[in-house]
Order: structure tokens, then sequence, then C-alpha cells
């Protein structure tokens, strides 16, 4: 993600709960009992930072959304069918959703009992789910989708719009539209269909599939196999010019908002979406996903740039007339693979998607013809604030600045501890061995003191958290 300077929109406080054990048998629901080892799943995916979001004792392994959207009335309805696996002996387990009713869930094909508890849906089938079972949950569930509020993160999740609705947030936002682990500790593929009226988009994730019509209505179908986590999808309806075009083999579909210059800055900054791609694969390694696109939309209530993957999303201030932002853009794309493609284990390590997206703006506006990346440093050096951590920057300022510039100075610091040929390879061997999974700051120090033959903790240290402005390098 990137900021205008407004005020990012995001999420709500959840007040943290604690899992409750099976006290008495309940056979009709399925709960053997505590003696039997049967047991609920976390209610919380113990992420501070995001309290009362996510969940345990399960994992996900793919999301098929089918979801009709009403412009008129505001009105959502939709069928989540979900699969996962058990990692623990499963008596009960929790998803995240915020404010839509739920009409029916099954769990392997049969009804199970559930209810709702501030932002969440309590499942409860009625067989226990053995450890390393895989099952599918079906849920369907209606209403008028809101937005959630937090009073230091801001708003977001699901936006109604003059022409049609935008779906969108960091580090929640998923919980608004359908049933879902909403933490990028557990990612999943994702297979989602979108009815519309005739005559709007209805743009998302992935691939796009074949569109079906009837009734006066518009079925868009997108497909995102490789695994993604729950706030990188987006949906986006309303009216869109649509360019679909292919890349390098792959499709690319960009959109802008129809109420936005045809030919301005907007449009001409994502019509270099597979040109920038390119530089930044000849530096972090192939292109993680099987499609490439962005969209660009006209509500000025999103005021940032989020990476949603394959996809992602520019709020309108980020483009002025007809002056171009390629910056933004490569941050963003940059996001694919810092972020997306490798994502996140807790929510305390921002700066690995916001350092390294920060950083990829350097490098973008030297092969560009800009300032070199060594410049930037220089200049982003001299203004730092060595008080803000970028590790653990705490709840309250993990968009803040240390996570992105300080994060970027890091960046370029181990750049020039290690030299070139070193610092790149770190980077693709970073990008190729933990694509599609979650990582830790740890990780990262671990691959690249391997990578370097060297140790670099030290580095690290006074470049992410020291109190202090570190000796350049």
């Amino acid at each position: 993600m990137v900021r205008s300077g407004l005020t990012p929109p995001r999420r709500r406080l959840v007040a943290t709960l604690t899992a409750l054990s099976c006290a008495v048998v309940l056979t009709t629901a399925g709960c053997t009992g505590d003696d039997d080892g049967f047991r609920p799943g976390a209610v919380d995916a113990g992420d501070p930072y995001v309290p009362g979001r996510g969940n345990g004792g399960y994992d996900v392994t793919h999301y098929g959304l089918d979801v009709r959207y009403d412009p008129r009335t505001d009105g959502l309805t939709g069928r989540a069918t979900i699969t996962a696996t058990a990692t623990q002996k499963l008596s009960r387990f929790n998803l995240d959703l915020v404010g839509l009713n739920v009409d029916g869930v099954t769990v392997a094909g049969k009804r199970a009992q559930h209810r709702r508890d501030d932002g969440e849906l309590v499942v409860t089938p009625r067989a226990g789910l053995a450890r390393g079972r895989s099952f599918t949950v079906t849920v369907d569930y209606a209403g008028v989708p809101t937005p959630v509020d937090d009073g230091v993160l801001g708003s977001g999740g699901f936006l109604h719009t003059a022409d049609g609705a935008i779906a969108l947030g960091q580090p929640e936002s998923a919980a608004t539209w359908f049933p879902v682990n909403d933490h990028p500790s557990d990612k999943a593929s994702y297979d989602i269909a979108v009815t519309v009226p005739d005559g709007l988009s209805a743009l998302s994730n992935g691939v796009p599939g074949p569109r079906s019509s009837a009734d006066g209505w518009t079925t868009w179908r997108w497909s995102e196999r490789t695994p993604m986590a729950s706030y990188l999808s987006t949906l986006v309806i309303g009216n869109y010019r649509v360019v679909s075009g292919t890349h390098a083999g792959r499709p690319l579909v960009t959109a802008v908002a129809a109420s936005l210059p045809a030919n301005g800055g907007a449009a001409g900054s994502v019509a270099r979406t597979g040109e920038i791609v390119d530089f930044l694969a000849s530096r972090f390694g192939p292109y993680p996903f099987d499609s490439y696109g962005g969209i660009v939309v006209a509500d000025e209530r999103i005021g940032y740039a989020l990476e949603t993957q394959s996809r992602p999303v520019y709020g309108p201030a980020f483009f002025t007339g007809d002056h171009p932002n390629p910056g933004v853009v490569a941050h963003e794309l940059a996001h694919q693979w810092f972020g997306d493609s490798v994502s996140l284990r807790r929510w305390s390590d921002i700066w690995l998607n916001e350092g390294f997206a920060s950083y990829a703006e350097w490098l973008w506006e030297e092969h560009d013809g800009g300032r070199t990346a060594q410049r930037n440093f220089e200049l982003q050096y001299a203004s730092t604030d060595w008080s803000e951590p970028s590790v653990e920057p705490g709840r309250e300022r993990m968009f803040g600045t240390a996570v992105y510039k300080r994060g970027a100075l890091a960046v370029h610091a181990l750049r020039r501890t290690v030299g070139d040929d070193t610092f790149f390879r770190i980077l693709r061997t970073w990008t190729s061995e933990r694509a599609s999974g979650t990582a830790t700051t740890s990780d990262f120090v671990a691959l690249a003191e391997r990578v370097a033959d060297r140790q670099l903790q030290p580095l690290f240290d006074a470049w992410l958290v020291g109190g202090a402005a570190p000796t350049l390098p």
C-alpha cells in the first residue's frame, strides 16, 4: 500500500476473545468433549495488530464466491463455498463476517448450527472434524454490506458508490463481503463470480473468465489460483473503461473509472503496467501470478493505493489531470513479489512489504531517468526520525514513515554492504524460496546471511530498530 497523504481507511478494533472449551457432550452438534480431544478452534489469529481477526483450528485452501449486487438497493446476496483442512480435532470454528445476515450453513454437506457473535460467524458441525480432514463449508448470506471503522486506522471495507461499490482495505476488508479467515497467515486460492446489472463492470482478482448475461444481469468471473491473503481480495463495481489484452502470454486487464479523463494521467500510468512489471522482474525474479492489471477508482474516500493481488487498485489523488505517476504503479506492482507472493505471517513485520515496495520506487525512478537509488537514499537518510522503528512499530504506526522509508533505507544499506550481485541474489532467492508462502523478519535475515555467507543481524538491528542514525556502510 502507498498513501496519497490522506488518512488511510482502516478497520475497527474488535475485542480479543478467548477460545472456549467444550464442557459437555452435545451429540447433535458434534461436540465430543475435551476427554475425546475435540475442542473449538481459536476465535482470534493471535495478532495484536488486528485483535479479533483471523481464526484457528483450520487452514483454508480455497474460496468459491458467488455474489450478486444491486447498486439500486445496495443489497448483496452470496454463497461462499470454503474448502479447508482441520489442523486439530475440531468441534467448532469461526469465520469472520461483518454486518451481513446468514441464511444457512452446511459442513460436509450437512446442515450445521451457527450463530453470530460481534463480527464472527460461529459454526458447529454435526460431528467433530478429525485433525487432517479436508472439509467444505457452504454459507448462504445476504444484506446491505457496510464499511467498518477503526478509530486508529480509519474506515474501509465495502463502500457503496454512486454507480456501484468498492470492497477494499488493509489490514482487513474481506469480512465485509464474504465469510473468511481474515488474516494473511491463512492464504487460499479463489474463484469469484459477481453478478451485476447489465452495463456495469465487476472487477476482481486474477484471470478473467467467461461472462454470461440473463434477464438484465451480467455475471463476471475471475480466478486467482495462486494463494492469496484475504486483504488482497477486491471487488470494484461501476462504470469503468476496461482494457483487456495480454502481456508475456498472460491476461492484462486494466480499468479506469469512466468519470476520469480518458487520456489523463491515470490511464497513462496503468498503461505502463507491463513495462514496469518487466523491469521489476529483472530485479526480483519471475512475476509470480497468472495475470496482470490495475484499477483506478474515482472515489475520494480511497486515499491510498493497495496491492490487491494481480490487479492493484489506485485512488484518484495519485493522478492529477494529465500528469502520470508511474512511481505509485511501481510501488504496488513490487508488492506482487513483496507482500502478495511472499506474505506476512504477522502484521508487526509489515516493513517486509512496504520497505521493499518503497525501494522499488527508487529503482524504477533511476531506471526511468530520474534520481538514482543512491541519491534517494541520501535524501531520506538526512530526514529520517530514527526514534521510530520499522519492525514492531506499534499498531498505531503500522502505516507510518518508519515502515515505508526507514524500511527502504535498510534495504539499500544491505545493498551497499553486500554488493549488487549478492544483494539481488538475496532478493531473487527470497522471492523464489518463499513464493506463495508467509514469512517474518527473522526469516529474511536468516536467508540474507545464508546467501551472503556473513553475519548481517547487527546491520538489520541498526537500520530497522536502532534509536540513532546508523553509520553509513
